[in-house]
């Protein structure tokens, strides 16, 4: 445990010096504390709370930008020490190389957290300083969503961590991670919806919808923060979804939990493997 810590603290600092940790803080208060201002118009049309709006807003973002920030800072987690020549001098120390993946992904898993914390946090903060009405079920919900956000994260972490111990270079690293990113994020939800279309109902079922859903951790991301409570799903236009959801919160966050375990474990086996 001694040697994850180090590694952790390790892989913090070098956030910090890279300036990752003020880069994406920054970039995530300043996009929340927009959708604050942004966000505000509609809750007397619809009668929602301010913060209702802003975790239907900031879950939509967090969906499109969290899995990037991810890859980004963990896609060369491995493959950036080998090319750098860094490796070799930390497997020499008296460490597992599981112990190293767990070191490295605890650090950047706490980076996001705190860029997440603080980032989101100013939003709710700014909502508090301008007098809007925090309701105790809306303040569960936002807190869901930060915490849901950073289990996303870990999860893009984790998958970057595959493509890293994978990857023979930096290069293709960034590549297949911008791949991933894209086939995740935009491209599974646009064909799966294009095969809606053409199957009218006929062989797609409910419940093989319901199933295709929880293969994408940002599909399961979203129910798990749009479909939760009856104001939020309402104004995300997932009332419907809500009310036929068949999937427990306890099973999505199973599900994000099994995401960050299966890529991460492969990535240890990989490394262990791996030639340096």
């Amino acid at each position: 445990m001694n040697s994850i810590f180090i590694i952790c603290a390790r892989e913090i600092l070098l956030g910090i010096r890279n300036r990752w940790v003020l880069a994406t803080t920054l970039l995530l208060a300043a996009l929340s504390l927009s959708l604050v201002l942004l966000g505000s118009t509609p809750t007397g049309q619809v009668g929602v709370g301010a913060l209702d709006v802003v975790i239907v807003s900031l879950t939509s973002l967090s969906i499109f930008l969290v899995p990037l920030i991810a890859l980004l800072i963990a896609h060369d987690a491995i493959v950036g020490e080998a090319e750098r020549g860094t490796l070799p001098l930390l497997l020499s120390y008296p460490v597992r190389r599981w112990q190293v993946i767990l070191g490295k992904f605890s650090g950047h898993v706490l980076i996001l957290l705190f860029a997440a914390v603080i980032g989101y946090g100013a939003a709710a903060a700014a909502l508090t300083v301008t007098g809007a009405d925090l309701l105790r079920q809306s303040l569960v919900a936002f807190m869901i969503m930060v915490g849901s956000s950073v289990l996303l994260g870990a999860v893009f972490i984790a998958v970057a961590y595959l493509i890293s111990t994978l990857a023979p270079d930096r290069g293709t690293a960034v590549g297949a991670a911008i791949g991933v990113w894209l086939l995740l994020v935009l491209i599974y939800d646009m064909a799966l919806l294009g095969i809606l279309v053409i199957d009218q109902g006929k062989m797609i079922t409910a419940g093989i919808l319901n199933t295709l859903l929880l293969l994408n951790p940002t599909d399961v991301y979203r129910l798990l923060n749009l479909t939760r409570s009856a104001s939020v799903s309402q104004f995300a236009g997932m009332m419907g979804l809500a009310q036929n959801a068949v999937w427990s919160q306890f099973t999505l966050l199973a599900v994000l939990m099994l995401w960050i375990i299966v890529p991460l474990a492969l990535a240890a086996t990989v490394f262990t493997r791996r030639q340096v």
